[in-house]
Parts: structure tokens; C-alpha cells; sequence
């Protein structure tokens, strides 16, 4: 649904054929035709997803499945049945024109764990944008590396837009991001996947100012991969006195850049975790229209192995620790107040 100031909505159809939607495969630019309707045109102010009830028995209309399983678990949507999910705009329609509003959801991040309940959460990360006033960034990292774009100051990390490289040719690509324009210029973080018994993997890669051009899309190239130790950082998360699942975010701080990048998010699994977080690095390049990008590794000891991690429940209550891994494995242990 659609309005100009959410009070009043126009219904968007959608497609018959469609029942349920599989997040996951609609990825690196691969988009899904939900329906159209002809409006008036003007600005519109928000957009909203209804969803449809779960029932009280499977087959769930809304279900995950969690990393090692292959059972779907019912999904909780707050909100999702009465007031839907509202995502805000404004966007212009054109008259006598074709608008296309594409919705992108951040599924790692849109997922929460409800506390001791052991229920999952929707709490949708999720961007309407004007096709007419955004591009795409394309490029080739390691397959399997997970991909983002990122606006970030010493404050923390804001993810625009993220995807997995292709398992098996590693190509990518981030879209749709508003053009630069209109949003301004992203940073491109490049967090390749741990591999091995005892892990072993690539640095982070991070290409700054990244223009992005409405109706086009800017090349990387190729991201060469530099091999460096991964080692893990385990722990567990307590939420309200017991061993359950909690929601961790992990960051990291560049001091001699003055900036935050956003490294990788978990689930607890029956309270605990493992994340496998890069040794030395990472790696920083600016962007240039001449490729391949060259990259700079840091060594100032404040930017090598350092990182965030923030536990939380899903009742919102936070605790922060700093963990250094560029010399070996590291613990984290939280404690959440109820």
C-alpha cells in the first residue's frame, strides 16, 4: 500500500502467482515484480507491507531457516497483519510515466531473536528507492564474500545496501543505491568468508568514495585477495539469566581514518557464538576509474584486529566489548538485563 500522508492508502495488487517470497534469491541485483497500480501524480510519503497471517499450524506464511538446518521455523511479524511495516519516503510520480519502486530488504539484518522465548522476530530492514534516481556498483571478489556498501563516521556504521558474492564466480552487485547525487558517494566493504580447519582466509577490503550514478552501473573490476589468519571469537550471550538467543553486531573502528565499518552479525545458538574475524588488515583503496583499485594495508596497531561486538536482546537493551585478534583467538562474554 501507498500514501501521500499515511493516513489515507492505495492498495497495490499483488501478483497471483506470487505466495510466499524467498528473500535469499533475490540477490545481486535480481529484482521481483510484485504488482502495479495507476495513481495520481504527486509526492508519495510512505509505503507499507501488509503481510499475511501465519495461522496457527504449518505450513507458516512467514518462516526462516537457520544457518545447518533445513526446518522452517515460524517467523513472528509485530505489526505485520494490522499497521504493516511502513517504510518512508517521499516519492515522485510523474504524470503520464512508468514509477518503479524497488523495495530491498537487508535479511541479515531484518531478523532478530526474541530473548528466552527462543522465537524469531521481523523487524524489516528495508529501503524503497526510484529506480530513476539510482545505479548499481558491480565487481568480483571472492565467492562467497559478503559485499556492502556503507556510509560511516566514528559514531557507528549505516549499511546502504549488502549482498554475497556468487559461490562460484565471485561476481557481485549492489543495487539499487541512490545515486550520489542524492545520497552521496559509499564506501565498499569486502568481507571474505573464513576456510580451512584451522581457518585461514583474506583481509577486509574497503574502497572508499564510491560514486554511484542513476541508470548505471560503476565498476570495481576485479578485488584481489590478500591471505592473512582468521581467528575466532567465541563467548556467550545471557538474556534475562539464562542461556538464550540474543542478536550480535560486529564492527570495526578505523582510528587513523576516523570511521566505523560494520563486519558481520550473528544469531546465539542456545546462547553462545563463534565469528571468525580477520587477523591483520584491512585493506583500504580509494575509487578510481582506473582498474584495478589499489589497495594500502594498514598496520597502525589501533586499525590491526580490533574490533566491536554488541550483544542485544530483542527488548532493545545493549552491552558493547572491544576483542583484539591479531595475535590469536579471543572471549566475549555478555550479560543483558531483562
Amino acid at each position: 500500500e501507498i500514501s501521500t500522508d499515511g493516513g489515507t492508502w492505495t492498495t497495490v495488487p499483488v501478483k497471483s502467482t506470487l505466495s510466499r517470497i524467498d528473500l535469499l534469491t533475490l540477490r545481486n541485483g535480481t529484482l521481483l515484480s510484485l504488482g502495479s497500480v495507476p495513481l495520481s501524480a504527486g509526492t508519495y510519503q510512505q509505503v507499507r507491507l501488509v503481510l499475511k497471517d501465519n495461522g496457527a499450524t504449518a505450513p507458516w506464511a512467514n518462516a526462516l531457516v537457520l544457518t545447518g538446518s533445513t526446518s522452517e521455523l515460524p517467523l513472528k511479524t509485530p505489526s505485520g497483519q494490522q499497521s504493516g511495516y511502513k517504510i518512508r519516503g517521499p516519492f515522485t510520480v510523474q504524470a503520464n510515466t512508468l514509477s518503479d519502486l524497488v523495495l530491498d530488504f537487508d535479511a541479515c539484518q531484518s531478523i532478530v531473536a526474541a530473548g528466552a522465548s527462543g522465537q524469531h522476530l521481523l523487524k524489516p530492514v528495508v529501503t524503497a528507492t526510484a529506480q530513476v534516481v539510482s545505479g548499481a556498483i558491480q565487481g568480483t571478489a571472492q565467492p562467497g564474500a559478503v559485499v556492502s556498501a556503507q556510509q560511516s563516521d566514528t559514531s557507528g556504521a549505516v549499511v546502504v545496501k549488502s549482498t554475497v558474492a556468487d559461490a562460484v564466480t565471485g561476481v557481485f552487485t549492489l543495487s539499487p543505491v541512490l545515486s550520489s547525487d542524492v545520497g552521496g558517494t559509499v564506501d565498499v566493504v569486502v568481507v571474505p568468508a573464513a576456510s580451512g580447519a584451522v581457518p585461514t582466509g583474506s583481509m577486509t577490503s574497503i574502497i572508499q568514495a564510491v560514486p554511484v550514478t542513476a541508470g548505471a552501473t560503476t565498476q570495481l573490476g576485479t578485488l584481489s585477495a590478500v591471505t592473512t589468519p582468521i581467528y575466532s571469537v567465541t563467548g556467550s550471550v545471557d538474556v534475562a539469566g539464562s542461556a538464550a538467543q540474543a542478536n550480535l553486531r560486529v564492527t570495526q573502528t578505523l582510528t587513523s581514518q576516523a570511521k566505523a565499518y560494520w563486519v558481520t552479525s550473528a544469531l546465539t545458538s542456545g546462547g553462545t557464538y563463534a565469528v571468525a574475524l580477520a587477523a591483520s588488515g584491512p585493506r583500504l583503496g580509494t575509487y578510481s576509474t582506473s582498474l584495478p583499485i589499489t589497495f594500502t594495508t594498514l598496520t597502525n596497531p589501533a586499525d590491526v584486529g580490533i574490533y566491536q561486538l554488541q550483544a542485544s536482546d530483542a527488548a532493545g537493551t545493549t552491552s558493547t566489548q572491544s576483542v583484539n585478534v591479531s595475535a590469536g583467538s579471543a572471549t566475549a562474554n555478555f550479560s543483558l538485563s531483562p
